[in-house]
């Protein structure tokens, strides 16, 4: 009884290592760079991920698909499963919503990104989705993730809301050692001590999975901060550390949105956004994504 807990990242019995292996960069010194459509993620070039914290309806998803493409974004996202903390909270549209997101993704050239929750939701979510995104909460979901990595569809692993490094790594080494090399890690925040933030956005952590990973890593600055004055210089800090795109929240009226409408950015300052990350990511020898030739823009299935 009692005594010390066994360490899960120490070597275990006959010298079999239980900790990260594959998700290391020694095991792919080059880097990992995932396909999502006609889209690269992980090369020279930032990618931007955009759309409403959720689907909520035909216009509203329309209309930010167009503007976010108009702006310049690459990928668009859209919630139609939400995790929420309320059971009386909007939990999203569910498969019409995945519809509506994925219409919207064709009508404006865009592949699209959406949360699945659970390993019945995968056949009809990669069936539609470009990327299937792990949440916070789900992070070590380990059913999900081994289920995940069965699929040939690119995974975005967020980091846990309390989730250390080595966890986060090991919640993406899930993925990889059932087959599936096209994952993403995404940085979102985590709970600390601070209250006047939603979370606390770790910048050194995109820097520190950028030097000791091979996978391409993403930062979500909108839940990580919550507030909306913070995304811009949130996402400036956050490509000058060294990620490799962002995902940010865009609603057309964040005032009316039924979810996380305080952390929403409007298409107005989504692309003031946009101009604003060229400078920062040229002086890290950096470029927004741009496709290779015309052709290239087409979605690709």
């Amino acid at each position: 009884m009692g005594g010390k807990q066994p360490d899960e990242s120490a070597p275990a019995v006959a010298g079999k290592e239980t900790g990260a292996r594959r998700v290391l960069r020694a095991f792919r010194p080059e880097g990992t760079r995932v396909r999502a459509g006609s889209v690269e993620v992980g090369g020279p070039g930032f990618v931007v991920m955009a759309g409403p914290c959720a689907v909520e309806g035909l216009e509203q998803v329309d209309r930010t698909a167009a503007a976010v493409a108009q702006a310049g974004a690459h990928v668009l996202r859209g919630g139609v499963f939400k995790p929420r903390t309320s059971p009386y909270a909007f939990q999203g549209m569910g498969e019409p919503g995945l519809h509506l997101l994925a219409e919207a993704g064709r009508r404006h050239g865009l592949p699209i990104i959406s949360e699945v929750m659970e390993t019945a939701q995968i056949p009809f979510m990669a069936e539609s989705s470009d990327i299937l995104q792990v949440g916070a909460r789900n992070m070590q979901n380990f059913s999900l993730l081994r289920a995940l990595g069965k699929v040939r569809r690119p995974v975005l692993v967020k980091r846990g809301l309390s989730a250390t490094l080595q966890e986060w790594l090991l919640a993406a080494e899930y993925v990889l050692e059932g087959g599936n090399e096209q994952v993403m890690l995404c940085e979102r925040g985590i709970r600390t001590f601070e209250t006047e933030m939603r979370n606390t956005l770790d910048l050194a952590a995109v820097a520190w999975a950028k030097q000791r990973t091979h996978l391409p890593v993403i930062v979500d600055p909108s839940h990580a901060t919550g507030q909306v004055d913070l995304i811009l210089p949130m996402s400036l800090a956050a490509a000058a550390a060294g990620a490799d795109g962002l995902l940010i929240e865009v609603h057309p009226r964040p005032e009316q949105a039924l979810c996380d409408g305080n952390q929403a950015l409007t298409p107005e300052r989504f692309q003031t956004l946009m101009q604003r990350l060229p400078p920062v990511l040229d002086a890290v020898g950096r470029h927004l994504w741009r496709p290779e030739s015309p052709a290239q823009v087409v979605r690709a299935r």
